[in-house]
């Protein structure tokens, strides 16, 4: 059955604003989000000046380019007294920037893609900037996306690999056999880790948390450069990512994430 008209105007402008939260800190053209959303140019300038009537975006007059606006500040405020579970992993989060001194981060999955929602970096003073609050990748695609596909049941699994090509956009390490082997080990260690397959020598580990249902809902992530995560000390690091991603997923199903 086709989408109601409607429903393809909703999809059209949830595509650009998704585009434009990975994006935010320096916005984005239109001609930049027409590529990422695969939308005509036409129709997405149209939709942004419509969107940004209402706030909803804003753009910048000297540089022309998009960013979110600031009625989507105010609907998150009121969204997070429910969904908010940030002030839940923040301790985590901190824990984990504290005790390893790399950069730490919670991410959420929404649909099929992780969003980084919390950063924290540690006092090693060389950082990796693969994650940053705000952005989203596929999963299967950095190391929280990965940890979060995992455990999927393996039909979830399929049907996703069949119907996203990571090939074109992350490399051939993320063909769909190269992808299924990195679930398998994933498996086996409980944990993730991203040798360097977005950015060379930007390294990444994740470890899933699980919601009521027994769902892989949000990850806790650490990064860094690739020598600090030579095989004798990633054990110790999926030790301490593991030891949190437990306890936050024993709050969360008792809290926010019980309302998820």
């Amino acid at each position: 059955m086709d989408a109601t008209p409607a429903a393809h105007l909703v999809g059209r402008i949830s595509a650009l604003l998704r585009a434009l939260s990975g994006v935010n800190e320096a916005g984005a053209g239109t001609a930049e989000l027409a590529r990422a959303t695969s939308l005509p140019r036409p129709t997405v300038h149209r939709l942004l000046a419509s969107l940004a009537e209402e706030g909803f975006v804003d753009r910048d007059r000297r540089s022309g380019r998009w960013f979110l606006g600031p009625e989507l500040y105010l609907l998150g405020g009121v969204a997070g007294i429910r969904y908010d579970i940030t002030r839940h992993a923040r301790e985590s989060v901190h824990r984990l920037a504290a005790l390893t001194g790399e950069s730490a981060f919670f991410s959420a999955r929404r649909g099929d893609e992780t969003v980084c929602l919390l950063r924290e970096d540690g006092d090693f003073p060389i950082r990796s900037f693969v994650l940053y609050e705000g952005a989203r990748f596929p999963l299967g695609v950095v190391s929280a996306g990965l940890a979060a596909l995992s455990f999927l049941d393996d039909t979830e699994i399929d049907a996703y690999l069949a119907s996203r090509d990571l090939v074109d956009r992350w490399g051939p390490a993320h063909a769909p056999d190269a992808v299924r082997e990195r679930i398998a080990q994933t498996r086996i260690d409980g944990y993730a880790v991203n040798p360097g397959l977005v950015v060379e020598g930007s390294w990444g580990m994740a470890a899933a948390v699980f919601d009521h249902a027994g769902q892989p809902a949000w990850a806790l992530t650490v990064t860094g450069v690739e020598t600090r995560f030579r095989a004798e000390r990633r054990p110790e690091l999926g030790a301490l990512l593991l030891r949190e991603a437990h306890a936050l997923g024993r709050t969360l199903k008792t809290g926010a994430g019980a309302r998820r």
